[in-house]
This record gives structure tokens, sequence and C-alpha cells, in this order.
């Protein structure tokens, strides 16, 4: 008997968490053990409400309502619909599932929910695989980052226990890029390349100003580094110092205030990249410098912010220079005008292949990819990271001469409650700065451009805001 399949999507929304949905929709209705696609809306909360829209007859409605078939053939295709349309698509599929790959944030809508161990409270998943039953669900894909991957760790363990038919299979997401076992994480790319094209547009603000001026950015990343570290990409090709301090690192007070000091010497103008969740050498998180800690999240994380603002009262203090401190916040991590091509195109493959594994049976695995090694630098390369299983799937796309990646699988037991960081030997001796290993590694992640579509100069987006019965 075919079964169902649903979907959802978890955490921080980014700028191509959607281009893994649109894999998984796109590959699921291709599928012949799959009956109806469910997507639960704000992630596992909407399961336990039952808040699912059937995707299948959702896109189809929506795929004629934006690109009505009697006008297929004058439809205009973006360069991601023509990638779909070697896929095999039809020139509607493509227009539609293309858009929906390149709308930002959670189309179904996302939330931070975390669940009981099964082990001392079994209530919830006793609830979850009830509410599976209820819908004939036997295929279970959770698209989200190291919390989400926790959830569907736990919950493929309890179904495998319990003796349930049901598969569970995670798709990583995450613009902090913290998620081990894979060589780099959907959404990385696209924050990155908005990270690096804007520090180099805020450089020529800089420019114009003929005085001493220090500009000072703050990237999100709680516990990892790596958004903070495509500052070194602009670094690369821009014509002003640039300081770049990561968490990976202690910061020292007295140090910055030299390097400032130090670059000022060279230039008139410094850029200044700063990592939200930098620490002192007490382990003291800058933000913290004059407040509290502040809130947490449902995961019990530090809501973090405002390390710029410290280090702008830092340099104030000691020298007499023009100063401003700025936060990319949230804006740095929905960015659909500004995505790298080769992160959509791998997000979208890798939710495909998310299905594919599901109907394989691979009960308890992530959707990967590892870098096939060819001139260019990849983390396993570096950290002696574990060969992923089940290497399958082929080559994406080239983003770059010697790039392509190899799609595989990974036990979410070595995913959940993992982080990968810079490692050390990446940051240059003089702690402000990087070594080629990270941008030989940076650099393919950004190659391309694609954009969200625009209609009369604005965007156009999807959404599945809708419910449905069973």
């Amino acid at each position: 008997m075919k079964k169902n399949l649903l979907v959802a999507q978890s955490g921080g929304p980014t700028a191509v968490i959607n281009a893994s949905l649109s894999g998984v929709i796109w590959k699921a209705m291709q599928e012949e053990k799959i009956d109806k696609i469910y997507g639960a809306q704000h992630g596992i909360a909407g399961v336990f409400s039952e808040e699912f829209v059937e995707l299948k007859a959702c896109a189809k409605k929506q795929m004629e309502e934006h690109f009505p078939k009697k006008e297929e053939e004058s439809i205009l295709l973006s360069p991601f619909g023509d990638f779909l349309l070697v896929k095999g698509s039809t020139r509607q599929e493509a227009a539609y599932f293309s858009r929906l790959a390149q709308t930002p944030a959670a189309a179904l809508g996302s939330c931070r929910l975390k669940l009981k161990n099964p082990q001392e409270d079994p209530r919830e998943f006793q609830e979850l695989l009830s509410v599976f039953k209820a819908w004939n669900i036997g295929y279970f894909l959770y698209i989200g980052g190291n919390d989400s991957m926790d959830t569907a760790w736990k919950l493929s363990a309890y179904c495998k226990e319990q003796g349930e038919d049901i598969v569970v299979v995670g798709v990583p997401k995450t613009i902090d890029n913290d998620l081990e076992g894979i060589d780099h994480c959907p959404g990385f790319g696209s924050s990155a390349k908005y990270i690096a094209a804007s520090l180099l547009e805020l450089e020529r603000e800089c420019l114009v100003y003929d005085t001493k001026y220090v500009m000072i950015v703050e990237m999100m990343g709680r516990n990892a580094g790596w958004l903070t570290a495509a500052a070194a990409l602009s670094a690369e090709k821009g014509s002003i110092p640039y300081l770049i301090y990561l968490e990976e690192q202690s910061f020292s007070k007295e140090q910055f205030q030299k390097d400032v000091e130090k670059a000022l010497q060279q230039s008139d103008q410094v850029m200044v990249a700063v990592s939200e969740g930098i620490k002192d050498s007490n382990g003291k998180f800058l933000y913290t410098y004059g407040r509290e800690e502040g809130n947490k999240d449902a995961f019990g994380h530090s809501i973090a912010g405002g390390a710029g603002g410290v280090l702008e009262q830092m340099i104030l203090e000691k020298m007499s220079v023009k100063t401003r401190s700025i936060e990319f916040n949230l804006l740095q991590r929905c960015a659909g005008h500004l995505l790298s091509k080769t992160d959509v195109e791998e997000s979208f493959l890798l939710g495909a292949q998310a299905v594919e594994l599901a109907v394989l049976g691979e009960n308890g695995k992530m959707s990967s990819l590892r870098r096939k090694l060819s001139g260019e630098n990849s983390f396993e390369k570096s950290s002696g990271q574990k060969d992923s299983e089940n290497s399958n799937t082929g080559k994406s796309p080239k983003a770059g001469i010697g790039y392509a990646v190899e799609y595989s699988a990974v036990p979410l037991s070595e995913v959940a409650n993992q982080e990968k960081k810079i490692p050390l030997s990446w940051i240059g001796k003089d702690g402000h700065s990087l070594e080629e290993e990270a941008l030989a590694y940076l650099r393919p992640l950004i190659l391309g451009e694609y954009s969200c579509d625009f209609v009369d100069g604005l965007p156009q987006y999807i959404s599945f805001f809708e419910k449905s019965g069973k």
C-alpha cells in the first residue's frame, strides 16, 4: 500500500530552505510509492496540531495560478528554471518549482520546539506516532539545523524501537554552517555571498569621505564564526584593511585597539568584521559587557547581538576617529535577491535526495554532500571528518574550476548535538585574518548569481499557509 509523505521546516529561515522543500515536492511527485504529500505548518509544532497542507494539490493549483498552462510557451524561465527543464520538468513545472526554490524564508512556516527525551517522557513521541498513523504517514522529512536534526534523530530512533514502519530523514539547513556530517550547509553560501557583497558596498561608503573612518559590522553565528569568515572574501577583493574576529578565538580588548591603530596607519578607512558570539579570554560574551546575558531560545541558546557596539565603544575610548557599527542581523539570512547559484542547486538536490533515501527505507539518515577534491579545499580534508556513507547520486553543476560535490547520507546520530567550527589552523597568526585554506573552502560556495522572481518591480514569492482536511 502506498504511504504518504510529510515534510516540515524548522529553526531559523534561510534564503534557500525552500529550495530544499522544492526539491522534496518535485521528487516526491515522481515517486510511485508516495501517495499524498503533506506539509506541516510551523515545523514539528504543526505536526502536533495537525495543521497540514496537501502539497501536491496545492502545488498544482498554484502552478496554474502563477503560470497558466495555456500560456506555457510564453513563460520566461529563470536560470534555475532552465536547470529544472534539463532535469525533465515541463516548462510550467520548471517555472513554478524555480519560483518556490528562490522564495526566501520558510514557505511552510517554522518553529523552535524542543522535544523531551523519549526515554524519560515518551508522551510527545506517542502523540506524534498517533498523528502519523491517522494520516498514513510512512515518510517524515525534517528540514532544519542542529536542533532539528536532534529532533529527527530522536523520532527516527523511537519509531524503530516501537517497530513502526515510518522512515525519518533529515534535510540539512543552517546559515551558521555548523552542522557535522556535511562539507557545507544549505543556506550558508547565499548568506556568505550577501555578507561579502554587502561589505564591499559598505567599503565604497567608507571611501567617499576624506577622513579616518572605522566601520564595524556584526554577523550572526552564535558559536561558530563561518558567516564572519565570509568577510575574508571581501578583504581579498577590497582596497582597505579588514580586521576579522571569529568566536573560535578569544578576543583581547588591548590587542584589538592595537590592531585598529596599526590599520589606521596604513589606511584612513578600516573595516572590522565581528561574530556576534565572540568571547573574551574569560569566556564572557562581548555583547554582555555592561548588561546581562539576556533571553534564551527554546533550546537554551543565548540570543546574541550587540558585540559590534561594544567594539565601537572600545575604539572611541582610545582614539578620536569616526566609527560606526551596524548589524546585518536578519537581512543576512533571507536575501532572496542575491542568491548563490551553487547554494540553490545543491539545496534543491539535497531535498530531492532525501526523498530517495526515504523511499529506500534509510531511516535515521541525513541527506548530505561532500566535496570532491580537485584543486579546491574541503572541511573534511582539514578537520579529519569521516567519509560519508551511501555516496550515490553524482555531481552538482560545477561552481568553479575543480569544484564538484558527491551526494551522500550520514547517520543522524553523528549530526545531532554536534557543532562544526572553523579549524584554528585556518585563522591567521595575527588573529584577525584567514589563511588560504579558508578562502579556498569559501570561494566556490558563493559562485553564480540567482535571484527570486520579480513581478512589477518587486519580488514574487510562494507560500503554503493554508489548511486542508485528511
